[in-house]
């Protein structure tokens, strides 16, 4: 398409409009870089210091990946997004885009590990556990949707626009499943192995929990929601 100067534009995608940030619109960014990571790393801190302070078995990378796949994903959704050139907004798409990969990836090891750890024994009988099991599968899902809505949205969904268009419904659905993490950590921190071997401290998940969505709601924008 050409412009009334008859320069030749760019077609449209999604990353084009380089006053934007990712999550939201010009002016929605409220909150710093470094307070959001500080926030974050106080969860990955406590379970961190409790595992490591045990002995090391194949449970170990369980908590110590998850709570690493976590951090990776609330900085993921808080990244800034540069608001000054296309190419800005494209690198830090693309920043935002690895690190949710990673987080995946963290994941679905973390998973992995856990269920070769059980080995004979009952799969998915407490809370943490079945909570788990629906948060895991919410994530890969998630991630599903994500990659096609921004890399595949011709291929899949037909143009451009169509992806454009479930970016709310993925936004939503993100927010649930950061309710439903925080609800599967909290969880965790009843299992029978933490309450008499690792002793993370409920109080201390719950506060990491409050300030972790109290990051993430400073960002959220209900229009960018349908509402």
């Amino acid at each position: 398409m050409a412009s009334t100067t008859g320069i030749p534009q760019p077609p449209a995608t999604i990353v084009s409009r380089e006053d934007e940030p990712l999550l939201g619109r010009p002016g929605d960014v409220t909150q710093n870089p470094n307070e959001s990571f500080y926030r974050n790393l106080f969860t990955a801190a406590l379970v961190w210091q409790g595992v490591l302070s045990l002995p090391l078995s194949l449970f170990t990378p369980h908590p110590l990946l998850g709570s690493s796949a976590l951090l990776l994903q609330v900085q993921a959704a808080l990244i800034l997004q540069p608001t000054t050139t296309p190419q800005q907004k494209r690198i830090g798409t693309r920043i935002h885009y690895v690190l949710q990969l990673l987080s995946v990836v963290l994941f679905v090891s973390a998973f992995v590990i856990i269920e070769l750890n059980k080995g004979s024994h009952p799969h998915f009988v407490s809370p943490h556990g079945l909570l788990g099991l629906v948060t895991y599968i919410a994530i890969v899902l998630q991630a599903v949707v994500g990659v096609i809505q921004f890399s595949l949205p011709v291929t899949i969904l037909g143009s451009v626009d169509a992806g454009k268009r479930i970016y709310k419904y993925h936004r939503w659905s993100g927010y649930v499943l950061l309710l439903l993490e925080m609800a599967t950590v909290v969880a965790a921190t009843q299992t029978t192995y933490n309450v008499t071997a690792i002793h993370i401290p409920l109080w201390g998940v719950l506060v990491s929990v409050v300030l972790i969505l109290a990051g993430v709601g400073a960002r959220i924008k209900t229009h960018k929601l349908g509402l």
